[in-house]
């Protein structure tokens, strides 16, 4: 199925919106993650259809788009320059700073003032603004340790705010204890983290984020090939989530995007796409209307299985 959702045309993603910094969005955005090759190294896609699928999806309502200079490295941000600036009134444009990207694809924690402060003005340039509406400090996480001081790093980044260099400030791959931590340095205007149907670790955060008010954006997780990691589920999961889906006439991906969107209203969603096609389908998800027996078997999913191993290969983003 592509575009719809039970018969439905495409409909424009801004259905349902949130605080995210200064502005309110669209809960279903665009994450620029897939529009880079394997191992986030390169691109994935003729650059031509890279630039219609971000115009397509503001056309279609999405206004939260995640974009990074550690995709490629820099070849997201180009993308999205060239298919969208000078960008729209309505548009909030997140970027990734904490990491530089090695020649055979790896990453190096870039969290010192000095590599923090450049990687601010690199995005300034790349993207060609005066100001970068959010910027999210990436600590080592998803397959890496969480560990390290992440006050000082936010500091330099709350340095930067007040110069006016950046509007907001976020955080990625970091726990709770670390959360609670920047609080007491600068606002925070999202956090954004691996979590899905089936990987639910950040239950707790969710809900302690939407009693602040706070939006937390779930990322595209372990597939790269995919927004719902599939290849994680154990075949009473994939049972499960398969029932929903034909009794929606719907995709997993969708069935697992509706079921981020209805878990709780601080939930973010920046699925990937590196086709019209396939962004339609995923933007078509916003329409779908998951009843009171579909949200308890698919709240049942994670307890259902253990997820398989990391795919070999997966990014860490």
């Amino acid at each position: 199925m592509t575009g719809t959702v039970a018969g439905a045309p495409v409909v424009a993603a801004r259905s349902e919106r949130y605080p995210l910094g200064d502005r309110s969005v669209a809960r279903l955005g665009f994450g620029g993650m897939k529009l880079s090759g394997r191992r986030l190294m390169g691109s994935s896609t003729e650059r031509g259809t890279a630039v219609a699928v971000l115009r397509r999806a503001v056309e279609l309502g999405v206004q939260h788009l995640e974009t990074s200079a550690h995709y490629g490295p820099d070849v997201v941000n180009a993308l999205v320059r060239e298919a969208l600036h000078p960008y729209p009134e309505e548009l909030v444009v997140v970027t990734k700073v904490g990491a530089r990207r090695t020649p055979d694809g790896g990453w190096v924690p870039a969290l010192g003032a000095a590599e923090l402060r450049h990687a601010v003005h690199d995005d300034l340039d790349s993207l060609g603004v005066d100001v970068l509406d959010v910027v999210l400090l990436r600590m080592p996480g998803l397959g890496e340790q969480m560990t390290g001081d992440i006050v000082e790093p936010f500091g330099a980044l709350a340095q930067l705010q007040q110069e006016g260099l950046v509007r907001h400030l976020g955080l990625s791959h970091v726990t709770a204890e670390q959360v609670a931590a920047t609080r007491a340095v600068a606002p925070l205007a999202c956090v954004q983290n691996h979590y899905n149907i089936v990987h639910r670790d950040d239950d707790g955060q969710v809900d302690a984020l939407a009693r602040e008010g706070i939006p937390y954006v779930a990322m595209e997780g372990l597939s790269y090939t995919t927004f719902f990691p599939v290849r994680d589920l154990a075949p009473r999961q994939e049972a499960a989530l398969d029932a929903v889906a034909r009794r929606l006439d719907a995709t997993r991906s969708q069935v697992a995007m509706a079921w981020i969107l209805a878990r709780s209203p601080n939930l973010l969603v920046i699925p990937g796409a590196t086709s019209v096609a396939q962004l339609e389908e995923n933007v078509a998800a916003a329409a779908l209307a998951l009843g009171p027996a579909d949200l308890a078997e698919l709240d049942r999913i994670a307890d259902d299985g253990t997820p398989g191993p990391r795919p070999a290969g997966s990014p860490t983003v």
